[in-house]
């Protein structure tokens, strides 16, 4: 896949884990939730704890689409701190100021300079993984800000880059929608492919099987992607910043038969971003 496809199936599904990478029981859930669920995809984060376990099983099962999921904010960089100081804190974490970093990006040459270092770091770290890149998106979806935006597509024609998640929902608020028209432009004006809608963003860590069997009987055309958080249980939080989220509700999801029962029924397509936008010519 060169370049986003002129025709794409009537009604298509990715079904896509974040956060994979960032502990090891996201990864074991990842794992189950393809060989024995629903789950077609997983955004591997490649500066997380637990993203060499994450590549180990990628690389045993081929038909799990791994795709990059840029962290830019709530994490760890991928270059050391003394690199990027303008993207960290005093603890060497990227800021969860998301509002006033964006207006950084925009605004001073400098913090752009360490921007560009720090996406192209990561590019790198999932090259060397081997892994096919299927697609990109961001941590907490902050390829929304153009300059972020534009230094990915930049940075990624030299990495394989040719789909991105639109992060577009259908019932969101009026005033969100030229901003969304403004990223799909930016996205069809480089030749990279995109999801037409997302499930999952008015749900975020809640998307358990009441929420995907909704989502199911009413899927429209064109191609859909749900993303979700799923873990297997264990001790405490997956991470401070996630103590609300029904991990273990998400991977029971997407492991239930009924949920399997409904996807079938829909008649879409599934598949990551490559095997959906390889089938154009299914009309």
């Amino acid at each position: 896949m060169t370049q986003r496809a002129t025709h794409t199936p009537r009604r298509a599904l990715i079904v896509t884990a974040d956060d994979f990478g960032l502990h090891t029981r996201i990864n074991e859930a990842v794992e189950r939730a393809h060989l024995h669920g629903i789950l077609t995809s997983a955004s591997l984060m490649v500066s997380a704890p637990a993203s060499a376990d994450a590549v180990h099983r990628a690389r045993q099962y081929p038909s799990l689409r791994v795709g990059l999921h840029i962290v830019l904010a709530d994490g760890v960089p991928m270059l050391a701190s003394h690199l990027v100081p303008a993207l960290v804190d005093r603890h060497g974490r990227l800021g969860d100021r998301m509002v006033r970093d964006g207006f950084r990006f925009f605004l001073l040459p400098e913090v752009r300079r360490q921007l560009k270092a720090e996406i192209r770091a990561q590019f790198q770290a999932f090259a060397r993984t081997g892994l096919t890149l299927d697609h990109v998106n961001t941590h907490k979806h902050f390829h929304l800000h153009p300059t972020v935006l534009a230094l990915i597509i930049e940075v990624g024609s030299e990495y394989g880059l040719n789909a991105m998640r639109l992060p577009y929902e259908h019932g969101a608020p009026a005033w969100i929608r030229p901003w969304m028209a403004r990223v799909r432009k930016q996205l069809d004006n480089a030749g990279i492919a995109h999801n037409d809608y997302v499930i999952g963003m008015s749900q975020t860590g809640n998307m358990d099987e009441a929420a995907l069997l909704a989502a199911l009987a009413r899927l429209p055309q064109g191609v859909g992607e749900i993303y979700c958080h799923p873990a297997v249980a264990g001790e405490g939080p997956v991470t401070p910043t996630m103590q609300n989220y029904r991990h273990t509700d998400e991977f029971d999801a997407l492991m239930s038969e009924r949920v399997a029962s409904a996807l079938a029924a829909s008649g879409a397509i599934t598949g990551g971003f490559a095997d959906v936008f390889a089938q154009r010519a299914y009309m």
